[in-house]
């Protein structure tokens, strides 16, 4: 073979060679480990990415916890309960089943434009009013709902939950809406639209836990993990070919020199000794076969080079050139 590497690797001398050798399925009895992949949930974001969403709600809990200290006297803890990413047919279904009472306060980069919204639970909402006024928690709430005043406390903290967001990166700009919705989610889902969800649980010290979740267009949670600023390149199929040839230049392919085969009787073989001589199916004048994956694809004549035993290459059994 020359020393000077040719490359010259065509896609019409590929698809010949291939033809040549044809393809078999390998038997592979390894077990390999895979987790399942759940079609019926978006994998918008990768592991990577969805650590740094973590690390940036982690951050924004701590936020919360400050904030709600500062608008209602004691010790808050925020514990990040789940980060999720879900199909908006799936939360509007979720919506529709359980018929929730929830209270929402939309938000948005663009005030009339919402990409996300502060949902939280009526039992959450009467839990926190009360604090802020200073009442005693009742375990069970006979109003459905809260007076007007109530109404305007639990808007001034969920605009300060929201706030948060914001206050935990520097690109989030997230504004919330001026006022709180009740029961119809506040943004307009549809079916394939890909949203995050972020569940929280918020406790004042010596008081009941609440539940509050936040969700959000995962393409507006971008600039947090980076994703915007990923290359966008497109390839041509040009360049897509080009690349494919180039790495399948790099593939090892073993060729296999077959000098010649004979038949014995299982009596016969084990008879042979040292210096028997075998008869082969080969006059001495007839070429070698080189094979590939039991296929023989030249012939050619024994050499030696370079101290070891060669073989030059004298026919192609098939249209590779």
């Amino acid at each position: 073979m020359s020393e000077v590497r040719a490359n010259s690797l065509s896609q019409e001398k590929l698809q010949q060679f291939l033809a040549a050798i044809g393809s078999r399925p390998t038997e592979d009895s390894a077990q390999i480990e895979a987790a399942e992949y759940n079609w019926n949930q978006p994998h918008y974001f990768n592991r990577s990415q969805l650590n740094k969403l973590d690390d940036f709600i982690q951050k924004t809990g701590k936020v919360i916890a400050r904030k709600f200290s500062a608008l209602c006297p004691g010790e808050f803890n925020v514990e990040i309960v789940s980060t999720s990413q879900h199909f908006a047919n799936e939360i509007v279904g979720q919506a529709l089943d359980v018929k929730q009472n929830n209270y929402y306060l939309a938000f948005g980069t663009d005030p009339a434009n919402s990409c996300g919204f502060l949902g939280i639970p009526t039992r959450t909402a009467f839990i926190w009013t009360a604090q802020m006024l200073g009442d005693a928690e009742s375990e069970e709430e006979s109003r459905e709902d809260l007076s007007t005043l109530e109404e305007s406390l639990l808007l001034d903290i969920a605009t300060a939950i929201v706030e948060a967001l914001s206050d935990s990166h520097k690109d989030c700009n997230f504004q919330p809406a001026k006022n709180i919705a009740r029961r119809l989610l506040p943004l307009q889902l549809e079916g394939t639209e890909e949203l995050c969800r972020f569940a929280f649980n918020i406790k004042k010290t010596n008081s009941r836990d609440t539940e509050v979740y936040f969700l959000v267009f995962c393409e507006s949670l971008e600039p947090i993990v980076g994703k915007a600023d990923q290359t966008d390149e497109k390839f041509s199929t040009e360049d897509i070919s080009k690349a494919t040839l180039g790495h399948m230049q790099e593939i090892l392919v073993t060729i296999t020199a077959q000098l010649a085969a004979t038949t014995l009787t299982l009596d016969e073989l084990m008879e042979l000794q040292p210096d028997d001589i075998l008869l082969l199916d080969k006059k001495i004048d007839e070429p070698i076969e080189l094979v590939i994956d039991s296929r023989t694809v030249f012939r050619g004549r024994p050499a030696k080079s370079q101290g070891c035993h060669a073989a030059v290459i004298t026919e192609l059994c098939c249209d590779t050139g």
